[in-house]
């Protein structure tokens, strides 16, 4: 049996600002019929980077997230401001939370992070050629900023160690397909 579309009858936003919206869309389902559904609207363009040097080694940021109460190591990442590209997002981005600027950055993958709820977009890129410039400008983004090896990064995806999804997708697409696809040499 082939899949419908959800047809859109109406909106309404119960909470909103510059960094996240709460609509309640009132949605036909399928076979159930209409309800009120939620959705998390992200008003600005979230972009990530994995960030590699000569050496093989992976730039990460190891910080505290209140929110779920755990320490990690997390790509950087951030929003895009308006009118700004998230490619030069992700480039301000590097150098604000790691003192590293970018030489290049190159479009890695794309994708929504929580699709049945919201319409978070990451766009992660792929960054090299950095030059340190000095200390992490945003001190509140990191308690430590360093360059890891490959195999810890593998050991950090599979125990845990990176729990924070976005840096989850990224460093695990970058590994996988993107270097299946013969992108990575």
């Amino acid at each position: 049996m082939a899949g419908a579309e959800w047809p859109v009858h109406g909106r309404r936003q119960v909470y909103g600002s510059s960094w996240v919206e709460l609509w309640l869309d009132e949605v036909d389902i399928p076979g159930t019929g209409r309800i009120e559904h939620h959705v998390v609207r992200m008003p600005r363009a979230s972009t990530t980077a994995v960030v590699t040097d000569d050496d093989g080694r992976f730039l990460l940021i190891h910080r505290h997230r209140f929110i779920t109460g755990r320490w990690g190591w997390e790509v950087p990442a951030g929003w895009a401001d308006p009118g700004e590209e998230p490619a030069e997002a992700i480039a301000r981005e590097v150098e604000e939370e790691t003192g590293w600027r970018p030489g290049r950055v190159e479009p890695l993958t794309e994708y929504d992070a929580m699709s049945g709820i919201s319409d978070a977009h990451f766009r992660a890129y792929h960054v090299t050629g950095c030059t340190r410039i000095g200390e992490p400008q945003d001190i509140s983004e990191a308690a430590r900023v360093e360059w890891l090896p490959e195999a810890e990064v593998i050991e950090l995806l599979v125990t845990g160690g990176i729990p924070d999804g976005p840096s989850h997708a990224a460093l695990s697409y970058y590994l996988g397909p993107h270097r299946l696809a013969g992108a990575g040499r």
